[in-house]
């Protein structure tokens, strides 16, 4: 039998303590040591959150995260980092949130600059996977990206930031929304197919005076 070693609260409130020594102090009752941990990886949750939700909500979002992750530490195996499990549930998280949003704001075709329409250009020339993302990077990009993702539907949308932008490999991204890899691959190739039409369709638009 291996002998499970108990961590002190002292010890739960020093920098060296481990991530399951931590969380072995809150399953025991130390609730306060979990704040431990957000400090650990608030930055990590605010920087997954803020790719998929609006500015105004990643406050929300990475407190429910959290909060989501408190609720389930028991849950917690220990067979993979705790990061990565803190990773999914913030990806679940911006999921869920649009879900429960009623209706997605739009940009009006009519207010895109001029530098969206040449990055739109671009886009639609780019042949590559490479070339695509390294388009979808440029600053003058987001305005057009926010409008072209808010037509996308949530699960084309949540992939094809995770693939496309955010570049993690298929099988990662199924781990993170907790989807079979299958449809994820599919779902990934249909999602960018999608985009290059509505960006196609928001330039035709916009060129022909809308």
């Amino acid at each position: 039998m291996v002998a499970v070693r108990t961590v002190s609260v002292e010890e739960c409130s020093t920098g060296e303590t481990s991530d399951a020594e931590i969380i072995r102090c809150v399953l025991c009752g130390d609730v306060n040591a979990f704040e431990k941990l957000m400090g650990r990886y608030q930055s990590r949750v605010f920087s997954i959150v803020m790719k998929h939700v609006p500015a105004e909500s990643v406050e929300d979002v990475a407190q429910e995260t959290f909060l989501e992750a408190y609720r389930s530490l028991r849950s917690f195996s220990e067979k993979s980092p705790f990061s990565h499990w803190l990773s999914r549930i913030a990806t679940r998280c911006c999921y869920h949130f649009w879900r429960e949003r009623s209706g997605n704001p739009t940009v009006p075709v009519s207010s895109l600059s001029d530098d969206a329409e040449q990055w739109m250009d671009r886009v639609l020339a780019a042949s590559s996977h490479e070339a695509f993302e390294q388009e979808a990077e440029r600053q003058e990009a987001a305005e057009v990206l926010a409008y072209a993702l808010g037509e996308l539907s949530i699960e084309d949308r949540m992939v094809l930031t995770l693939v496309h932008l955010d570049g993690y490999p298929v099988k990662e991204a199924a781990t993170l929304l907790g989807w079979n890899i299958v449809s994820v691959k599919v779902r990934a190739h249909r999602s960018r197919r999608k985009l290059r039409k509505i960006v196609s369709d928001l330039l035709n638009e916009k060129r022909g005076g809308v």
